[in-house]
């Protein structure tokens, strides 16, 4: 019984040459052809009749594999299973699906949520921080990412960009607690806070929100002049027409030709891109309405951004920051700019307070007051805006007719 199986060595594998089958044991054989060439086989049987099933040539596959891979097979016939048609079976098969990667969820993802935000920035902010800031997780296979994964993303910003951190931290956790309800992974949550990242990375330090900056009101013509002065790109444009109107930054970086009514000299903002979730009507003057012409394209659609960035999507709130630190470098916000039109109203005009208020969407008076109120004052409004832009723009040429870029 010791010689049935394991008859060959490799040393006779090498030296034998006469022609016909070699038998190692077990149904394995070495076959030689009349040319010389040696190659595997191994011989078995299954119900009604007899097989031969090729291993592969003896100069490639050496005797220890071949003896592993006639194993295999008469493992395969013990469980009924013929194995040379398993092998074409395999052969044929179509290909397994490729792994869904963690974009594929966030797109998903992003896609199903986008009509519940508040404005289009939103979904730009969240491509921002998933695509870029994370960058590494994009292309992975969400099943295979890991908490080493997730920490690899957090920590060069956990402390420098702890709120920027904080938010991304938030959002790749919910992409993947979507990845794991749709079954594309399971286990626990890798960028879970409470529990487990909040064990390996320190507490961030919060961001402490004060008032923001705001330049003072008699030094804004000479700082609008000095953006003006030849300045034709996008984030220059924007920042002028944001003095000019006083509005948030949010809602001219967002701001698309379908909310403009040159004719009317009317920005119509909807309620979904306001902070107060209401419709805001905003009079437009005559600068502002030239700021829009320079930067009018042909062929614009309703859903065209008035301010794209290169990637055609809305500028970020740091490229009017940085406009604006640039050319000023005391500290002072875009946001803060509301403030220096609210002094100027003060100080300045005999404008109402509840009108410039209203300028600037705020809520005025209690909501049994507010319910009697029913217009906006749009046409006081456009006094009022008249007058601002003539303050802020006496001194500053009319915007160039030279075509406006995303820089």
């Amino acid at each position: 019984m010791a010689r049935e199986i394991n008859r060959l060595s490799a040393r006779k594998v090498q030296s034998l040459t006469e022609p016909g089958r070699h038998a190692d044991g077990g149904g394995l054989y070495l076959v030689i052809e009349a040319s010389g060439s040696k190659r595997w086989v191994l011989l078995y049987r299954m119900p009604g009749r007899r097989r031969e099933m090729g291993l592969g040539s003896a100069g490639v596959v050496p005797l220890a594999k071949a003896r592993e891979l006639a194993a295999a097979a008469r493992a395969q016939i013990a469980d009924g299973i013929d194995p040379i048609e398993a092998k074409t079976a395999a052969a044929t098969a179509p290909p397994p699906p490729a792994p869904v990667k963690f974009s594929d969820v966030a797109e998903t993802y992003m896609a199903d949520r986008e009509k519940t935000w508040r404005s289009p920035i939103h979904r730009a902010q969240w491509r921002q921080t998933l695509e870029v800031q994370a960058a590494s997780l994009w292309t992975m296979p969400v099943a295979a990412i890991g908490t080493d994964d997730v920490l690899a993303v957090l920590r060069p910003m956990w402390h420098e960009k702890a709120e920027t951190a904080r938010r991304i931290r938030g959002r790749i956790e919910r992409v993947l607690d979507a990845a794991r309800v749709g079954g594309h992974r399971r286990g626990e949550n890798p960028a879970r806070w409470r529990g487990h990242l909040d064990v390996l990375l320190p507490q961030s330090r919060k961001l402490t929100r004060g008032h923001h900056k705001a330049m003072p009101y008699a030094k804004v013509p000479a700082f609008y002049a000095a953006v003006a002065a030849g300045r034709t790109s996008y984030s220059s444009l924007a920042l002028r027409l944001t003095i000019l109107t006083a509005a948030r930054s949010g809602e001219t970086r967002g701001m698309v030709w379908g909310e403009i009514d040159m004719a009317g000299a009317l920005w119509t903002v909807p309620a979904e891109r306001m902070k107060g979730g209401r419709q805001h009507r905003v009079p437009l003057s005559a600068p502002v309405l030239a700021i829009l012409a320079s930067v009018l394209p042909d062929g614009a659609t309703a859903s065209d951004l008035v301010f794209p960035s290169r990637a055609s999507t809305p500028l970020s709130d740091m490229t009017l920051a940085m406009f604006l630190r640039g050319t000023d470098p005391n500290g002072y916000t875009v946001h803060g700019f509301r403030s220096s039109f609210r002094d100027w109203v003060t100080e300045e005009t005999d404008f109402a307070g509840d009108l410039a208020e209203a300028a600037l969407a705020h809520l005025v008076g209690d909501e049994t007051e507010r319910a009697y109120r029913r217009g906006d004052a749009l046409e006081k409004r456009r006094h009022l805006m008249d007058a601002w832009a003539a303050f802020v723009a006496a001194d500053s040429a009319a915007p160039s007719s030279t075509r406006a870029s995303s820089e």
